[in-house]
């Protein structure tokens, strides 16, 4: 096989602890974790699960933002790949101190005040809290979700929380000496133009523009689409294949767009969730709650909308809110240019979409709560932070003098694809939310739902859910002082 390769580079180049680094001699689709540990050494980063979930991989991912400062995100190494993180910073557990052998305020916040014992998952707990420290105070419910991606199994939480607050914000970062040589390092290993990564016949393609993208897409309909990998980067993690073919889409800047518009907005395919946050939760104020028991922090920093689509798994968290919201999608191929998918029709079948050989996702187009209407999201999961649906609900509704004027209601994991439940639907329009009504939605809602049995609910359990959310949703809307919600068994 013949491939494009830069003429610029044959591996990729990021910033490790500061200095410049070309990972040469490995696969670019090799785990971050992997190449720190068996080719630089650096074992501070630990594995611990593979997939993400308890966070004894974490380091720091170091960017530049448009205003010329360094942002600084926690990522889980065990599902990056190095092609990547091109033109990127890592920050890992063994870069923190500055020269000499002082521990960093974070790292001396741990050891003050008792939050490590084995040491296993230390490491990970310091470079989340890190990462926290450079963005603002704390109080609980953000200390909550700083360490929701991490795991302790000796220790104990409350030294750990204890840890963080004490040292958040970080009000003097000896790291921080440094950032005008960091920020040149970033500009020296900046990607210059499209190309790919080549080694032993694997390629991992990395366009900079929708124009080359879609050129990949057309010539290379087999290859995979990689943008966050929080969902692809499992193949390399978990289950050890040796991928072929990647179009990475994270430096696509047309996929990077965000625009606040009149009517809605425009999120481009490859906008992370971490980024999008503040402005879905403006618009949308239900999406907070939701949002944040969506993946941990690790997860929002690289996952994205369109990653989730693509994915079209049936308990993708944000598949239902695309669809209780009229969502649009918006795919490109470069031979046959762009057209427009309504959420509604977007999904075939299980992990099945409408998406041509050479299409990708371009953007989803999110139309903005009109006067009168809210948005409702409910999740229901064996743990409530780092868990994946059992079921989840969205609704879009107006209310007129009690009276459902409208709605749209979804749910995702109750059949092979989200979906509309169009037949309870047509039971709630046009009625007041009384018992009777609700219960002729819950009989309806057989018709519109076919749950399956697998190990996180049975088809009966998930049946049960799915109308037990029709009752919240009365009460949320008839009774909004009802507490709904058991968070905890004590202040």
């Amino acid at each position: 096989m013949e491939f494009d390769q830069s003429p610029a580079k044959s591996a990729p180049c990021l910033v490790l602890n500061g200095v410049p680094t070309t990972a040469a001699d490995v696969s670019p689709m090799t785990t971050l974790l992997d190449w720190l540990r068996d080719n630089r050494r650096l074992c501070g980063t630990k594995e611990g699960c593979a997939e993400g979930d308890c966070g004894a991989c974490t380091v720091v991912m170091e960017r530049v933002k448009p205003d010329g400062t360094i942002t600084r995100s926690p990522i889980n190494s065990c599902l990056t790949m190095l092609g990547q993180l091109d033109g990127a910073g890592i920050r890992t557990v063994e870069g923190l101190a500055a020269s000499g052998s002082a521990l960093h305020p974070v790292q001396a916040a741990f050891a003050a005040g008792g939050g490590t014992q084995c040491g296993f998952c230390t490491p990970g707990f310091v470079m989340a809290a890190y990462a926290f420290a450079h963005s603002g105070a704390a109080d609980a419910a953000d200390v909550h979700d700083v360490i929701a991606g991490n795991l302790c199994r000796c220790t104990g939480y409350r030294p750990i929380v204890e840890a963080i607050t004490g040292v958040a914000p970080l009000q003097d970062d000896p790291l921080a000496q440094d950032d005008g040589r960091l920020l040149d390092s970033l500009a020296a290993v900046e990607p210059a133009g499209d190309g790919a990564f080549i080694h032993e016949g694997h390629a991992f393609h990395r366009p900079r523009s929708l124009a080359a993208a879609g050129e990949l897409r057309a010539r290379y309909p087999e290859a995979l689409l990689l943008a966050g990998g929080t969902d692809l980067g499992l193949l390399v993690s978990r289950e050890r294949q040796k991928l072929a073919r990647i179009i990475h889409l994270g430096g696509v800047a047309e996929l990077d767009r965000i625009e606040d518009r009149r009517d809605m907005l425009w999120l481009g395919a490859g906008v992370t969730y971490a980024r999008v946050f503040p402005l879905l939760v403006q618009h949308f104020p239900a999406l907070k709650t939701y949002l944040l028991r969506l993946g941990s922090r690790q997860i929002r920093s690289l996952g994205t909308i369109g990653g989730n689509l693509g994915t079209a798994s049936p308990i993708g968290d944000m598949l239902p809110v695309l669809l209780a919201l009229d969502a649009t999608i918006l795919l490109y191929s470069a031979r046959s240019g762009r057209r427009a998918v309504a959420a509604t029709d977007f999904f075939r079948g299980y992990r099945q979409t409408v998406l041509a050989a050479d299409e990708l996702i371009e953007a989803i187009l999110l139309p903005k709560l009109v006067p009168g209407s809210e948005l409702i999201v409910d999740k229901v999961s064996k743990r409530r932070d780092q868990d994946i649906s059992a079921v989840a609900a969205a609704v879009w509704i107006q209310l007129r003098d009690g009276v459902v004027f409208d709605l749209r209601l979804a749910y995702g994991g109750v059949a092979p694809v989200p979906k509309r439940a169009v037949a309870a639907e047509a039971v709630l329009r046009g009625r007041r939310l009384d018992g009777d009504t609700i219960a002729a939605a819950e009989h309806a809602l057989r018709d519109d739902v076919a749950p399956l049995d697998d190990w996180r609910g049975s088809a009966a359990y998930r049946m049960t859910v799915a109308a037990n959310l029709l009752r919240r949703l009365r009460f949320r809307l008839t009774a909004r002082d009802m507490p709904l919600e058991l968070d905890a068994l004590c202040p």
